[in-house]
């Protein structure tokens, strides 16, 4: 899990919370599918909102395509539930995939996506 990139380290090891416990399971299993630059940003100090980001990048709309449905899978099977599940079909076009799991919110980008809204860099320097 050493290549798995964090902005913040979980203080000593010990799992503050739920998300804790399972947001770097869900960060290995998106690098096992080939996600690229898969990373776990921690935005407690910040956002009261949610936890955790988990960012990844896809090769190419098929594969963002299964990212989303592994995604989906890890999540029925920890009974982790999904909000404002969307019951419209998505775009071919779309690159950018968004699943809120409540304290972890899961962005599924193509490259043009990520380079163009940069999350990281974004929710890093408020």
């Amino acid at each position: 899990m050493e290549d798995l990139l964090s902005v913040t380290e979980l203080k000593n090891g010990a799992a503050v919370n739920e998300a804790e416990a399972w947001v770097y399971d869900l960060g290995e299993l998106l690098r096992e599918h080939k996600g690229a630059d898969v990373l776990i940003l921690d935005v407690r100090p910040i956002c009261d909102w949610t936890d955790f980001f988990v960012i990844a990048t896809a090769a190419s709309y098929a594969h963002l395509d299964g990212l989303e449905r592994h995604t989906k899978e890890f999540c029925r099977e920890r009974d982790i539930e999904i909000f404002r599940k969307s019951s419209k079909k998505v775009s071919m076009d779309d690159g950018w995939r968004l699943i809120d799991l409540g304290r972890v919110i899961v962005h599924l980008m193509n490259k043009d996506a990520r380079d163009f809204y940069e999350l990281e860099r974004l929710w890093v320097t408020l």
